[in-house]
């Protein structure tokens, strides 16, 4: 063999291995996978099982349906015989099945609907209750005594053992009581008196501690404490906060209303006061506003002139805490809602009769109001939707003055018919399940690292 014949055998075995590569890129034959093939099944497919197929004549309609089923559920209602790709790796299980077996899914219970009594669990006679619509003679304190106003006379009454006793008498000429609110403490209890003073009581000593005197010129109608700050309202139209700690207790004066003040509510933090009047004004103050400016001359946050008739009823929502209610007298009818950290009123329904009094429920979204002439009833109302849920009749007279108990469950109503009744409108209060027990953080006896 020559040079030139061995030069072209050597190009010629140098092109084979990229011929080769090209030819296995641009295969067009498909060809089966045998480990992905079930050839049992193939060979069932080719042999027997086209023949009821082809003489559909000799099976009967149960025959076929029993085919059809066994077929079903040996997955043998497949067409392709062939396989040319690999089998689907297995799913991996990220939680165990075993998991979802151990543990017993339990079924959503709807919570039982609350019946609620249309009768009063109790009633008790008060005579010489004062039949005044800006006066406020009934608290329920959080040692779960309530106290009531009855002319000149205080009675606490105790409701775990049902015991009445007396606080104290006042003097005609300072006399009748106006208005009675307890201390957080359950202990202490501020009464306001017809003259314009306030007195501040022990009443588990049954002795009079002090006498707040000088800060209005007529009868003190509403009381609020706000922890030592005892707020008052007068029919001078003045809202005084006294300071019961020193002995100038007369730390702010808030100065807006032009007539007397029958309604006074602080907010759960502490921050925002509600005073309404009988100049069909609602007002919002700011204490933080109040401590910074003179004494004298505190600024309103909002002033609401929304209500035509004397607001007396005030209630702050207890599960959303920027959000007021209000209810207005016999003119005006009308329980309105109220964002108070914009002056918005968010909504307003007309009950057909005096607004006296409102109080929310701690456990769910609801609010009880009381009225006056014609049906002198309870309502209770869902909230937001305002959907009236009962109507609690057997007063015979306004019913004027409401109070919650501590559990929030019971409400006492007092009525110009001289009597005192005791719903169970909110429910049966639940036990409270035990906090779980928190890990201790390291360092948490320290109050601070240098």
């Amino acid at each position: 063999m020559d040079a030139g014949s061995l030069k072209s055998a050597n190009n010629y075995q140098s092109k084979c291995p990229d011929q080769r590569r090209t030819i296995r890129e641009n295969l067009d034959r498909f060809i089966p996978n045998r480990s992905a093939m079930d050839f049992d099944y193939a060979h069932y497919m080719l042999t027997g099982g086209r023949k009821g197929k082809e003489n559909p004549a000799a099976s009967s309609p149960s025959k076929e349906a029993y085919r059809k089923q066994i077929a079903d559920t040996l997955n043998m209602n497949r067409t392709r015989i062939l396989a040319f790709k690999n089998k689907p790796p297995a799913p991996v299980e990220l939680i165990p099945q075993s998991f979802y077996s151990s543990s017993v899914q339990q079924p959503k219970t709807t919570k039982p609907r609350r019946h609620i009594s249309q009768s009063s669990e109790r009633t008790l006679d008060a005579p010489d209750l004062l039949d005044d619509y800006y006066l406020n003679l009934l608290d329920w304190g959080s040692s779960n005594v309530l106290a009531i106003a009855l002319g000149s006379t205080v009675y606490l009454w105790d409701a775990s053992d049902g015991s009445t006793s007396e606080l104290v008498t006042v003097e005609d000429e300072d006399g009748p009581v106006t208005s009675v609110s307890w201390a957080p403490d359950g202990r202490h209890i501020s009464i306001g008196l017809n003259n314009s003073d306030v007195q501040l009581w022990d009443s588990m000593a049954n002795r009079l501690l002090r006498t707040l005197k000088g800060g209005h010129t007529s009868r003190v109608g509403s009381l609020a404490w706000n922890n030592h700050i005892l707020t008052t309202g007068g029919m001078d139209g003045k809202i005084i906060n006294n300071d019961v700690r020193i002995r100038s207790h007369i730390v702010e004066t808030y100065r807006g209303h032009r007539q007397e003040v029958c309604g006074l509510k602080w907010s759960a933090s502490g921050q925002h006061l509600a005073s309404g009047g009988n100049d069909n004004l609602l007002y919002i103050w700011d204490r933080s506003a109040a401590s910074s400016n003179s004494p004298s001359q505190s600024q309103w946050l909002h002033r609401m002139e929304n209500h035509t008739a004397a607001v007396k009823a005030l209630a702050w929502c207890p599960f959303q805490g920027n959000l007021l209610a209000s209810g207005g007298g016999g003119s005006d009818r009308c329980i309105k809602f109220w964002n108070t950290h914009t002056g918005a009123c968010l909504n307003s329904v007309d009950t057909g009769s005096q607004v006296c009094a409102l109080l929310w429920n701690k456990n769910e979204r609801e609010l009880l109001s009381s009225h006056g002439f014609t049906q002198n009833q309870l309502i209770l109302w869902k909230y937001p939707s305002m959907v009236k849920m009962a109507e609690l009749t057997g007063h015979t007279s306004r019913v004027l003055f409401m109070a919650q108990s501590p559990d929030g469950c019971t409400v006492a109503s007092a009525a110009g018919d001289e009597t005192l009744r005791f719903w169970n409108v909110f429910g049966i209060p639940e036990v409270a399940k035990p906090a779980p027990k928190a890990h201790p953080e390291p360092f948490a006896h320290l109050t601070r690292i240098r």
